[in-house]
């Protein structure tokens, strides 16, 4: 199962925050991201809201493993989040449904920040993009599958061109989704700093 959508009219409407890839990212775009971030988890905590990371994704193919890759970076990190979706324990398209359960089960209002891989144009590979509302994994398979996420993070890890679908899974650079992956724990852990006053949980 791959969840990429293929374009914004399958997101909600919103802000938007697009960080280049790599080392082409710049500081302050990144400061504003962090802030963003920071704003949003402070408030849900204020609110009383439990805050859980949906990595969605497989590690059976480099480009769907964007998500796994940055659900076990966050679990590593030990932070004060929720994860689910890991290299070990994946979030797709045959669980997805019993998760986003589970989870509704156990918080009775939690914020949810989905993170996935994208197709998008060309010159778009690599970005790393911040979003307000849901996504709908796996819309370009033709997957109906829910709506995932308050907010979410997503990676274009490559472009849409005339090869089978299978084949852009496979074709996608290890190198682009790691840096990616690197990108988005980045915030998070920014956001985490002792630089920055998250309320004491």
């Amino acid at each position: 199962m791959s969840p990429f959508y293929e374009n914004e009219k399958k997101i909600d409407e919103g802000f938007s925050y697009y960080l280049k890839p790599g080392k082409e990212i710049e500081e302050k775009e990144f400061e504003s991201l962090v802030l963003k971030v920071r704003n949003i988890i402070n408030q849900s905590l204020q609110d009383n809201k439990e805050i859980v990371f949906l990595c969605i994704g497989s590690d059976r193919y480099i480009g769907d493993a964007l998500g796994p890759i940055v659900g076990s970076m966050l679990k590593e990190n030990q932070g004060p989040f929720h994860v689910y979706g890991t290299l070990e324990d994946p979030v797709h398209a045959f669980n997805l449904k019993a998760i986003l359960k589970d989870i509704n089960k156990q918080f009775k209002n939690p914020l949810i920040i989905s993170v996935d891989a994208s197709i998008g144009n060309k010159n778009e590979v690599g970005y790393t993009v911040f979003k307000e509302g849901s996504l709908n994994p796996g819309t370009a398979l033709r997957k109906v599958l829910p709506k995932v996420g308050d907010y979410h993070f997503v990676g274009i890890i490559n472009y849409i061109d005339p090869l089978p679908t299978s084949q852009f899974l496979n074709d996608t650079r290890l190198y682009v989704v790691m840096n990616i992956a690197k990108t988005i724990v980045k915030v998070v852990n920014k956001v985490m700093g002792s630089d920055y006053n998250l309320l004491d949980r």
